[in-house]
């Protein structure tokens, strides 16, 4: 394939913008050291991307998952940066935590919303 272009790839994709979604997605796999499922040659690696989706040697679902999955991750704080957590710091805050956890841990489940568990515990602290 001398040149890919958007109609190469659209068998494979069902848009455009997913075209572009699964090819960043692959750029990343590849700038993290996957290995290219065609020939490099001296092409950059969106061009490579491209040509992988085109070629219908790549598992496009496997990469579709592998999109949405780097989305649906957590955030985790990095070591020696502050916790994610809200009331790790202020005392008040922590006091407010647990008494809403102690709420919806006694009462059974969907008996009491969260709203009125958040209602409940900032009650208590005030």
């Amino acid at each position: 394939m001398a040149r890919t272009t958007n109609s190469d790839t659209l068998p494979y994709v069902e848009s455009r913008y997913e075209l572009g979604m699964l090819a960043s997605q692959r750029v990343r796999d590849l700038n993290g050291g996957a290995e290219p499922v065609v020939a490099k040659n001296n092409d950059k690696l969106t061009v490579v991307a491209l040509r992988e989706i085109a070629s219908g040697k790549l598992d496009v679902n496997a990469v579709r998952h592998e999109f949405v999955q780097s989305y649906k991750d957590a955030p985790s704080a990095a070591d020696g940066a502050e916790s994610l957590e809200i009331g790790s710091e202020d005392p008040l805050l922590r006091e407010i935590d647990a008494e809403l956890e102690a709420t919806l841990a006694d009462d059974e489940p969907g008996s009491i919303t969260v709203d009125e568990a958040v209602e409940a515990a900032t009650s208590d602290a005030e």
